[in-house]
């Protein structure tokens, strides 16, 4: 495995994400209405369509394709594909919700030492995945060093300040 030093980027945080959309329109509608982004203002300059979100600390940007009858149509609900995962605080209001809205899903259940982590798998109007989880109830484990309690509690300018210690540990 190769050795990384640290943030040498010095990045932050995760500021957004950017979906082409075969309509700007109705993807806002489903970000808004289903998982609760708001709409927020975009430069001006832009000479394309789209908007701007904003929920849980990230951007959702969408982009208004120029060919949506090229875009991939995706049916089958696959875990395994690329995706964006939130947590949430209760998995049965959430499917009680989706349920409610009539937006197919799929459940899964991780299960590791004893903790049980479940997880609902369904589509973007344009196909794009996302997960809800109660991913909190999963420790993250570094390969190296002490346990985080859960992925909100985890620093991960500590665990890089950490590594080189370590790496300097088994050298000796």
């Amino acid at each position: 495995m190769k050795d990384h030093m640290g943030n040498s980027l010095h990045l932050k945080s995760l500021n957004h994400i950017s979906l082409l959309c075969r309509s700007v329109v109705e993807s806002i509608d489903f970000y808004q209405d289903v998982l609760g982004f708001v709409p927020i203002r975009r430069p001006g300059s832009f000479n394309f369509d789209g908007a701007w979100l904003f929920g849980f600390g990230i951007g959702i940007h969408l982009l208004q394709s120029e060919n949506p009858e090229k875009l991939p149509k995706k049916s089958e609900i696959n875990p395994k594909d690329n995706h964006i995962s939130f947590q949430c605080e209760s998995m049965g209001a959430v499917e009680k919700k989706l349920k409610e809205l009539g937006i197919q899903h799929v459940r899964a259940l991780v299960e590791e030492g004893g903790i049980q982590v479940e997880q609902l798998f369904f589509h973007d109007p344009d196909g794009f995945m996302i997960e809800i989880c109660n991913c909190d109830n999963l420790p993250v484990i570094p390969l190296a060093g002490e346990v985080a309690r859960s992925c909100s509690c985890l620093n991960l300018q500590t665990m890089q300040q950490e590594r080189p210690m370590l790496q300097q540990e088994r050298a000796i």
